[in-house]
């Protein structure tokens, strides 16, 4: 073996010394390999937690840090087993731990241990346990506002008879604190807790003591991290009113109104140690910013529509109030043979302000230029938005403004021009647990775009309800069905005095899958085909997780569009397929078959459909 190359050390200061030199002096442990195995008379969810519980049992595949760390490791299991029998209200049980027939407690830390060792944990649990006399002191009264109702402590398990777990206690304990925070006491807290176990008659007494506190309310907010941001806009951003009585709900609330503002990485609000001799709470606001950039890409493939790629870039705080500038540009229908003339074109930016009027309310302007060529229309228009977006609660959203919008189409009525101007309005409920892959809950939304017409001196009102539902089966929802419906209407004009992008099509991914995107209209006279003044389509899809990632997906389609009055039954436009889903963490990735059931000549006979999210 070659020689090691020597350091020497000058007044203190060690030179030439390598990675090597710094590991020797480091003090070294050799890794301790051991089986540990559970010896119990308990069975079902008390044996599980016992497993569960133990380090020694869950780390045993991986040595332990020397025969020190091994005994560390035996030590905590004494405490870890003994709390999960309290929580499963077992409160007489032994725990004794082995190590190659040695109890672990009697072993000193320095002690020599056989590499591998052999453990052996044994649990009697001893009896159970039940609740005999409850007692909380200094309980809430009642309330009369249901906002500040909280779980009774009897539908908790706090309740004589009831297993004795510990973790009811615990759960009782915050039942009442919340309690009294609901109705203004914001510092309430356990004075003291008396568990008494009499082992004769295999019962747990417990007295609980709260310590209400005095009433508060909100005090001043300071605001602490702030770099670009306005400290005067993210105090009143919270939506917490100076004076107001304390309530941990606007808290939340408030919470919620920072994290839709998109700027920071976190922001924590921090109640003082103590309230006010003025009865005010003040708070601290500490805030982590965000970069102010970000920008995404996108693409989307169909076998009918083509290859569609996007991008974006978001600037956050523009001025300091969280305003925010999102510029989109997408292209689409990319076919094979490359045909550029074919290609879909679109650019639009989108700013709002937060905060306009209320904390809840935001100001939305945006402006767009596309061109779009479909089967049945070609579009070149421009047009902008400006309205308000309120957000009533965690469901409700609403939303309102005015339109522009100039316009040219090509189709089979020729090239016509329309300018519009108009009104929008919208309500939306949404209580789905994930919008991306929900497995339960309800979306509904319903819209509203009253207009004029200028070039054919036309008004004409177009409306859209939608409603989805989810409903998950077995563990982890392991099956989903889901169904959607969606229906449309358009008074107004003559069909060929509205713009075609206002009249209703169906077809493509997220509407009738196996037909081509805007394909299903109304049928002319010979091959003429335009947009109806109603539309009725809907989907019911049943989703299945093969694997944790990996899931498929039966779907049958429908829709249909009419001019004037509803066609038959037998317009009525099918698709059915299947479909793979992969989960990540930006949602399923989507690919789709699909196709038409009663297709007409021209349709695909076949449709393949990739992209990220669910079809709905």
């Amino acid at each position: 073996m070659a020689p090691h190359a020597a350091a020497f050390e000058l007044f203190g200061i060690r030179f030439f010394e390598d990675q090597a030199d710094r590991d020797a002096d480091a003090v070294i442990v050799d890794p301790h390999t051991y089986s540990a195995e559970i010896v119990t008379g308990a069975t079902g969810a008390l044996e599980g937690a016992i497993r569960n519980a133990s380090a020694l049992v869950a780390d045993q595949d991986e040595p332990a840090s020397g025969a020190a760390g091994l005994l560390a490791k035996a030590r905590g299991d004494y405490r870890r087993i003994t709390a999960a029998l309290y929580g499963e209200g077992y409160y007489g049980g032994t725990v004794n731990i082995l190590v190659n027939g040695v109890e672990a407690a009697n072993i000193p830390p320095d002690a020599r241990l056989p590499n591998p060792a052999a453990i052996q944990i044994h649990v009697s649990p001893g009896p159970e346990f039940r609740f005999n006399r409850l007692v909380i002191v200094n309980q809430a009264p009642p309330t009369l506002d249901p906002g500040d109702e909280v779980p009774e402590p009897t539908t908790l398990g706090y309740a004589n008879g009831a297993v004795a777990r510990s973790g009811v206690v615990t759960r009782a304990e915050a039942s009442a604190i919340e309690a009294w925070r609901q109705q203004g006491y914001a510092k309430a807290e356990v004075a003291s807790r008396e568990v008494v176990a009499d082992h004769a008659n295999n019962t747990v007494d417990v007295t609980i003591t709260i310590a209400p506190g005095r009433p508060a309310r909100f005090g001043p907010i300071r605001v602490q991290g702030t770099e670009r941001m306005d400290p005067a806009f993210v105090a009143r951003q919270t939506g917490l009113t100076e004076g107001e009585e304390y309530d941990p709900d606007e808290l939340a609330l408030a919470q919620k109104r920072l994290d839709r503002l998109e700027v920071f990485r976190a922001a924590r609000l921090e109640a003082a140690r103590e309230i006010g001799a003025d009865g005010l709470l003040p708070y601290t606001l500490i805030v982590q910013e965000q970069p102010g950039r970000r920008f995404g890409v996108g693409a989307s493939f169909s076998t009918v529509d083509g290859l569609g790629v996007e991008a974006y870039h978001l600037w956050r705080n523009l001025f300091g109030q969280a305003e925010r500038l999102r510029l989109d540009a997408r292209v689409a229908g990319i076919g094979f043979p490359v045909e550029t003339e074919e290609f879909d074109y679109f650019f639009g930016g989108t700013f709002t302000k937060p905060g306009m009027f209320t904390p809840d309310t935001d100001l939305v302007a945006t402006v767009s230029a596309e061109r779009t060529v479909l089967d049945t229309y070609t579009e070149t228009s421009a047009g902008g938005r400006v309205g308000l977006t309120h957000i009533f609660s965690d469901h409700i959203t609403a939303e309102a403004g005015a339109l522009v919008e100039v316009s040219r189409f090509d189709d089979d009525f020729g090239t016509r021009d329309f300018t519009i101007a108009g009104a929008y309005g919208g309500i939306t409920f949404d209580n789905r647990d994930n919008p991306l892959d929900a497995t339960e809950g309800f979306y509904a939304s319903a819209q509203i775009e009253p207009f004029y017409e200028f070039n054919y001196g036309n008004p004409a009102a177009r409306a859209i309800i939608e409603g989805r539902t989810y409903f998950g089966f077995g563990d982890n929802d392991r099956v989903v069905l889901a169904g959607r419906i969606r229906a449309g209407a358009l008074l107004g004009p003559d069909l060929e005095e509205i713009p075609p992008d206002r009249l209703f099509f169906a077809g493509g991914g997220g509407s009738v899958r196996g037909y081509a995107f805007k394909s299903i209209g109304v049928d002319g006279p010979g091959d003429i085909v335009t947009g109806g003044r109603y539309l009725l389509e809907g989907s019911i899809e049943a989703r299945v997780k093969v694997t944790g990632d990996i899931g498929v997906v039966g779907f049958l389609d429908g829709g249909y569009v009419a001019a004037d009055t509803f066609p038959g039954i037998e317009d009525l436009r099918l698709g059915a397929g299947i479909g793979l889903r992969y989960a990540t963490g930006l949602g399923p990735i989507r690919a789709d078959l699909a196709i038409p059931l009663n297709k007409r000549d021209g349709d695909p006979d076949y449709a393949l459909y990739i992209g990220i999210g669910q079809a709905f």
